[in-house]
């Protein structure tokens, strides 16, 4: 069976960190997978009798001290994550299936919610490894990825510095001061500490009312734009260039009979609700990526053709904006993260907002929690190489997004 070693580094600052590994096992009949406290040793849980079982297995991966590495070894995954605690251990739970019951940053009855923890997510099978840091639903630990090729090549995804969660928290009661949406309500504290800082998706969750009509004034807006003015999408896929144009409350585009309703600001920042929910339409969930994009990035108003007429300086300019996103790009030492599900989504030959390594032939995946003191940052180390098809990446995509629409 294929394997792949991790490198996993603590420069967290802790002597006391956990990691542990979870995905679908893809030559194993896509098993429910976790790596045992070994780093080495599969547990495939049976599914138990009960709900909110206890797993039967230790699969807390000790880091050892702050500079410490440690090495782990995985079979080809799919929908994995890669998750780190600090200062104590997460809890698991199965429910039947087996169905893994993950902690939860919405619940704040979570035996984790008080938990210093975060992850980032990977796929891993016969044709690449993709791996990806994420802030879709929240911030905390800072992770950055070193993807090492068989022919010697790296390339990097640098993330939060070991100051980021700071920075973003005092960034988010700033713009909170200018606009008094609620941004500040983001963030959640543990005895007047930083614990993390959700995004908007999440805050949604945890404070009912929170930006309840913020974008409403903006999709007036656009829709008035596009009833006299065509708006051109590139789904960047067989169907090419479709275009729409606004009536009667309904965005109406050319092709397939794909229409939209106004999106409400959950559907904005969700991006898998209501108008932006995912229809099975290969074509129309292509338009709705697109649209869920500008509307997060706030750029519909600026030119009419999406994603590839405007750039990422263009993102964030108007004062209705996922302010969330921009900060954390902000915040990242490459500008680079998920933020929201479809952060991926750019113009064509664009720069890659997406936080995202990948090869089809990895040789080591190397993994640090803490981030790095500003000190001691340098110029951008990231590679650059000839890049996997849009279908191998959206491969990948596909998966990892199936974990973001069930938040």
């Amino acid at each position: 069976m294929a394997t792949l070693n991790f490198n996993l580094v603590n420069q967290s600052g802790s002597n006391t960190a956990y990691a542990y590994i979870t995905g679908r096992a893809i030559d194993n009949n896509r098993a429910l997978f976790l790596l045992r406290a070994d780093g080495k040793t599969a547990y495939y849980p049976t599914s138990p009798s009960t709900t909110i079982t206890p797993l039967a297995q230790d699969c807390a991966i000790p880091l050892g001290a702050t500079g410490s590495t440690t090495t782990v070894t995985i079979p080809h995954l799919a929908g994995a994550r890669l998750w780190f605690v600090r200062d104590a251990k997460l809890t698991f739970y199965l429910n039947p299936g087996p169905a893994l019951v993950e902690p939860s940053s919405s619940n704040p009855s979570d035996a984790n919610y008080n938990l210093f923890w975060d992850f980032c997510e990977f796929t891993w099978d016969s044709t690449q490894l993709y791996v990806n840091i994420t802030y879709v639903d929240f911030v905390s630990l800072p992770i950055a990825l070193t993807l090492t090729t068989t022919s010697g090549e790296t390339k990097t995804v640098r993330g939060l510095p070991a100051s980021g969660l700071a920075t973003i928290c005092t960034a988010l009661k700033a713009q909170n001061t200018k606009d008094g949406a609620g941004w500040d309500k983001l963030i959640v504290t543990k005895n007047g500490t930083n614990l993390r800082a959700v995004s908007p998706n999440t805050g949604i969750v945890l404070n009912s009312g929170l930006f309840n009509s913020y974008y409403a004034a903006y999709v007036n807006q656009v829709w008035a734009k596009y009833a006299s003015v065509a708006l051109t999408v590139n789904t960047q896929a067989a169907a090419g260039d479709v275009t729409a144009t606004a009536s009667n409350g309904t965005l109406n585009f050319s092709t397939g009979g794909i229409s939209y309703t106004q999106p409400s600001t959950a559907d904005i920042f969700s991006n898998s609700s209501g108008a932006f929910a995912v229809s099975g339409d290969s074509t129309k969930d292509a338009i709705t990526a697109r649209l869920a994009a500008a509307f997060n990035r706030s750029t519909l108003l600026i030119n009419p053709n999406q994603p590839d007429g405007v750039q990422v300086a263009d993102y964030y300019q108007n004062p209705v904006t996922n302010h969330y996103s921009r900060i954390c790009h902000e915040t990242s030492l490459d500008n680079r993260g998920y933020a929201f599900p479809y952060d991926d989504v750019g113009p064509s030959n664009g720069i890659d907002q997406s936080g995202s390594v990948y090869d089809s032939s990895p040789k080591l995946l190397t993994v640090t929690l803490g981030g790095v003191p500003m000190n001691q940052v340098t110029g951008d180390s990231t590679t650059t190489s000839v890049p996997l098809s849009r279908s191998q990446k959206q491969s990948c995509l596909k998966t990892l997004r199936k974990l973001f629409q069930k938040k």
